[in-house]
């Protein structure tokens, strides 16, 4: 079987010292996955989301594992909770230094099917959400990084999720207008992850399927909320200083493939070579 990344294996420490980030969508999934990682590099983190239960849950684990972080409410369709979340980072941390944009729903719609409440849902969680957390986390910027998080769906798409993948392919020229207005004062970047095992993703995949679906990609494997939390890290680090305005496709190999019937069964490739 192939091998799932440890959550905070490859962790740089100190890597984000002194530094302070929110993360919104957070309070679970691929978003705890990424407080968890910045947390462990040294950053204060800013768990975000709707559920005070869940978030505050999130935020003393981090404390538990010996990271700096705090839980603040806010539901990313409300402006005004927005713009209090940047608010309350910078009374709490004194600035901001990274946000990360990773708060969505997903829709399973038809273009011919979708409502206007579809829309505005979508719309206004996973497209408006991410521009007025950046207009508000500026405020308190001197310098900094933003990290977008968009879809596969953005490049290549499945039947049935509209407005979804519409809205992910504009995140990606979101990120490139951010880069381009507000450099070289901030970077900003995209991550966009492919199959990813989360809560909705195991209800998607029930027995059986999981390894199909892991079967047709190179890596062998779906990804975790560790895979997405790396290239995260990276992206919103100096390591990545000259890195703006990008989409980075973490998606296991999966957007390489063209025909999945003609290609090997990567899975069952590996278990047999390591016999």
């Amino acid at each position: 079987m192939t091998r799932r990344p440890i959550p905070l294996e490859h962790a740089v420490p100190g890597r984000y010292e002194d530094q302070t980030a929110i993360v919104t969508g957070s309070t679970r999934g691929i978003g705890a996955g990424v407080a968890r990682r910045l947390a462990a590099e040294g950053a204060n983190v800013v768990v975000s989301g709707r559920s005070a239960e869940a978030g505050e849950e999130v935020a003393a684990s981090i404390r538990d594992e010996g990271g700096e972080a705090r839980f603040v409410r806010a539901d990313m369709r409300d402006p005004d909770d927005i713009a209090a979340l940047a608010e309350a980072t910078a009374d709490h941390y004194g600035g901001v230094d990274v946000l990360v944009n990773n708060a969505g729903v997903q829709t399973e719609t038809a273009v011919g099917d979708a409502s206007m409440d579809d829309w505005q849902f979508v719309l206004e969680t996973d497209f408006r959400a991410y521009w007025l957390a950046a207009k508000a986390a500026l405020e308190f910027m001197d310098r900094g990084t933003i990290v977008n998080v968009s879809s596969n769906h953005a490049r290549q798409t499945m039947p049935a999720h509209f407005p979804y993948n519409a809205v992910k392919a504009g995140i990606n020229g979101m990120t490139r207008a951010m880069a381009v207005d507000l450099g070289p004062r901030v970077r900003a970047n995209t991550v966009a992850p492919g199959w990813i095992e989360i809560g909705r993703t195991r209800e998607e995949l029930p027995a059986g399927r999981l390894e199909a679906v892991e079967s047709i990609h190179p890596t062998g494997r779906i990804g975790v909320p560790a895979d997405v939390a790396g290239a995260i890290a990276f992206l919103a680090s100096p390591d990545a200083a000259f890195i703006t305005g990008t989409t980075l496709l973490v998606d296991g190999g999966r957007g390489a493939v063209m025909q999945d019937d003609v290609l090997p069964d990567y899975r069952a490739l590996e278990e047999r070579a390591s016999e």
